[in-house]
């Protein structure tokens, strides 16, 4: 049997803005936790974190109370839609200052 003549495949494209995983401006939502209705706040111990446990983007912390990093959030609304005591609602970018989004 003869060897086969493997080719090597390679990209000639250059990474661009947001493929490092950085959201940028395009995001439309964003997170926002009520802590007075988070379970982990509420009972400040580890507990819940469904958020943390179904973020795509990995982007919440697992502390208390829960950070969220906007800077890779993508606002896909996963967090919001699966909090099971409705802690965290999903508010429009516009809602917030130029400063608060930087």
């Amino acid at each position: 049997m003869g060897t086969r003549n493997y080719r090597r495949k390679t990209s000639h494209s250059e990474p661009g803005p947001g493929d490092g995983g950085r959201t940028g401006s395009w995001r439309v939502e964003r997170p926002v936790i009520n802590t007075s209705l988070c379970i982990p706040c509420k009972r400040k111990a580890e507990a819940c974190f469904i958020c943390w446990l179904l973020c795509p983007d990995v982007v919440i912390s697992r502390t208390i109370p829960p950070e969220i990093d906007l800077e890779y959030c993508k606002g896909c609304g996963i967090c919001a839609e699966e909090c099971p005591t409705k802690a965290i609602t999903m508010v429009d970018e516009a809602a917030f200052s130029k400063e608060e989004k930087d």
